[in-house]
């Protein structure tokens, strides 16, 4: 499979790119080298290769979650600077 120049205006106009005449070329060569390293991979015999959704066999260590009592409005207020009823009073940010 090989790009052409007119693949490369193609996709230009659906990306709404402009290129020059030279820019054309030298991405139509870019685009078939890419395509070129793509074919090579194939080669590759990935045979008994179980898919992998990373490069690292690591796993993330979670700790296990554990329902317990919420914690009160006035616990949970008692060390705010500024409250007003059973809220946060904060500084406004939006002006």
């Amino acid at each position: 499979m090989s790009v052409t120049e007119k693949d490369v205006a193609y996709i230009a106009e659906l990306a709404r790119l402009r290129f020059t005449d030279a820019e054309k070329k030298k991405m139509t060569s870019e685009l078939n080298a890419i395509l070129h390293y793509v074919e090579k991979l194939n080669e590759v015999d990935t045979q008994g290769i179980e898919p992998l959704s990373s490069i690292h066999d690591q796993v993330n260590v979670l700790r296990e979650d554990h329902c317990r009592e919420s914690m009160s409005n006035d616990v949970a207020l008692k060390n705010a600077p500024d409250k007003l009823d059973r809220f946060f009073r904060v500084p406004k940010v939006i002006g």
